[in-house]
């Protein structure tokens, strides 16, 4: 009978994937930035992409010779305007070439990176920057304004200023100046007093290098996490873990047969679209890129997908990490379902943060795309813990297996503790190099996370899953979105797969919501988007889900909608659906005839 210590999933691994990396080095992450400024000083590590009309697109590059001394310009300003080893500076600002230099400047500087969404509300933008005690933020113009809003609460004392158009090509730059500076909200005529334009710190400092000891014991970032359940929790992370996912990741894709044997990591194109201030972009992405000198073409929004397409057909990109509603989005753009843009030159295709529905990837993969393969990853093990094989055999519906030097196992939902037999559901608990640390200023949430079994510390994941006698994982659903329906344990993940696999059927999510007639007991509402032009009703989805689930799983309410609240990589957001169905209730109440009294 298998077990997890056996640690199946090695048997499965492509050829040329090693089983382990151990010893991993005691070096800072951006050491690895400045090997490769030495080994490939001249190659492309970022595109800044502006298409102009009549013109075309027009492409700023920035060498790893650039970037590097770039960034220890920057690491030298922060030095000399008080920044201390340990401090926290927080990076708000979206994929642009600004991100990559304040990131590793900031870590050059011994500083410790807190990366927030610019897209937040002023509570929670404040909520972060508080919480992780920044006394710098690092930010762009457009969102200047909110910064400068929330500091007054914050130990904010310093801001640092960048224009978008400061990346761009000359013309494009003038071009963005005249059309859509003002426009855009990007432009702003002046800081406030002791506030600084990261330009001119770049062009004061140029040429000096910090000298701070930083070694892989040291903090290198906080990653916010938690969000999509309540509040955010600052996961600490050091230089080792990320040094240590970086390889990991590298790693998995060096297969020595097929189209990546002995291939050349320095010719390759990544597609730069997931948020660099999210972990799989932070560490897929950004770290795994510039540790082989590649180049990232940087997309700042995610949701512009003709922008994409186009940065797909005139660059040719061979590598595309990104979300099921990402691929999704791609896959059904016009002029990629009409054969007038290929996805042949990919040539890494992985997916991961949400299920990954079939019908994307075989979508995906007959557009000409590379085998699509889904992985796994927590912020608090930042970033990637589990993948399918780029070659091997890819299952439906799983996540893959540990990557090097990852331990995995299931156990017992009622006591914590002992391990369920293979192929049994439990919750997913991990261990490896590139584990957190802990949970900023939360003792409790960090012990209730982190727990030790005979000596070992592992990570309990919160993620209710399962694991076959290859070594493949399965995840059924989170702990807290299991619903419990006339006494019966659904989890609304199940649903939405079998929902999602009906032709008309777009987009869903499922959650568990107050019986409308029965105080103390829980419902299923399935929030649908349908395919453009497709038509359903609920009665056909209901049926349609009697086919594959239990009566108890079926929903019996449904909602037709255009879009899904999400996080910015894709996540449904189960909470937000429950905050919508308990307004909409409340609405209903108020539009009742109020009855008068006698």
């Amino acid at each position: 009978m298998t077990t997890y210590d056996e640690k199946p999933w090695l048997k499965h691994y492509d050829p040329g994937v090693a089983h382990t990396l151990e010893p991993y080095p005691n070096i800072a992450l951006h050491d690895i930035l400045r090997e490769m400024a030495g080994k490939y000083p001249d190659n492309v590590a970022l595109i800044t992409d502006a298409k102009l009309p009549l013109v075309g697109h027009q492409a700023q590059r920035l060498t790893y010779r650039e970037l590097d001394e770039a960034s220890d310009a920057l690491a030298c300003a922060l030095i000399d305007k008080g920044l201390k080893k340990g401090d926290r500076v927080a990076l708000v600002m979206p994929n642009v070439a600004a991100f990559p230099i304040a990131y590793y400047g900031i870590l050059k500087a011994g500083g410790v990176v807190a990366a927030t969404n610019p897209t937040y509300p002023a509570e929670k933008m404040q909520f972060q920057i508080n919480d992780c005690e920044a006394e710098f933020v690092i930010t762009l113009t457009l969102f200047y304004g909110l910064i400068k809003q929330v500091q007054p609460k914050t130990h904010v004392r310093q801001v640092i200023v960048c224009n978008v158009k400061e990346y761009l090509t000359p013309l494009a730059r003038i071009l963005f100046t005249l059309a859509k500076e003002k426009k855009m909200g990007h432009y702003l005529a002046a800081l406030e007093p002791g506030d600084l334009w990261l330009n001119n710190l770049l062009a004061q400092y140029a040429g000096q290098k910090p000298n701070v000891p930083v070694t892989g014991d040291d903090l290198c970032i906080f990653q916010y996490t938690g969000g999509t359940t309540g509040v955010s929790k600052g996961a600490m992370a050091t230089h080792r873990a990320l040094v240590a996912n970086t390889r990991q990741i590298t790693a998995w894709t060096s297969i020595s047969e097929g189209r990546l044997a002995n291939m050349d990591r320095s010719t390759l194109v990544y597609l730069g679209v997931l948020p660099m201030f999210h972990s799989f972009g932070l560490v897929v992405l950004l770290s795994q890129a510039l540790s082989s000198g590649a180049s990232i073409v940087l997309i700042p929004n995610p949701r512009e997908i003709d922008n994409i397409v186009d940065v797909i057909e005139h660059y040719r990109p061979n590598v595309f990490l990104g979300v099921p509603a990402l691929y999704n989005a791609v896959v059904n753009h016009s002029r990629v379902k009409s054969g007038q843009v290929r996805l042949d030159s990919f040539l890494i295709a992985s997916s991961g943060a949400a299920p990954l529905p079939p019908t994307t990837k075989q979508e995906f993969e007959a557009a000409g795309g590379a085998n699509l393969y889904e992985g796994f990853g927590m912020s608090e093990m930042p970033t990637a813990s589990h993948s399918n094989p780029i070659y091997g055999t890819n299952k439906v519906g799983s996540i893959g297996m540990p990557m090097p030097d990852i331990e995995a196992k299931i156990i017992s939902l009622d006591d914590g503790l002992t391990e369920v037999p293979v192929g049994e559901i439990g919750e997913l608990i991990m261990r490896g190099p590139n584990l957190m640390k802990g949970y900023y200023k939360m003792p409790t949430e960090t012990a209730n996370t982190l727990r030790e079994i005979d000596g070992k510390v592992w990570l309990y994941t919160g993620d209710i899953g399962r694991m076959d006698e290859d070594g493949y994982f399965y995840i059924v659903d989170r702990k807290k979105d299991m619903a419990l329906i006339g006494g019966f344990n659904v989890y609304p993940n199940v649903i939405d797969k079998v929902l999602k696999e009906h032709p008309a059927v777009l987009e869903v999510g499922v959650a568990a919501v107050p019986h409308p007639e029965r105080a103390g007991q829980e419902t299923l509402k399935a929030w649908v988007v349908l395919q453009p032009g497709k038509t359903a009703s609920e009665q056909e989805l209901i049926d349609h889900c009697a086919r594959s689930l239990a009566p108890y799983e079926v929903p019996r309410r449904f909602a037709f909608v255009s879009e899904l609240p999400k996080t910015t990589v894709g996540k449904t957001l189960r909470r937000e659906l429950i905050q919508m169905e308990m307004a909409e209730r409340e609405r209903e109440l108020e539009q009742q005839p109020k009855r008068g009294h006698p």
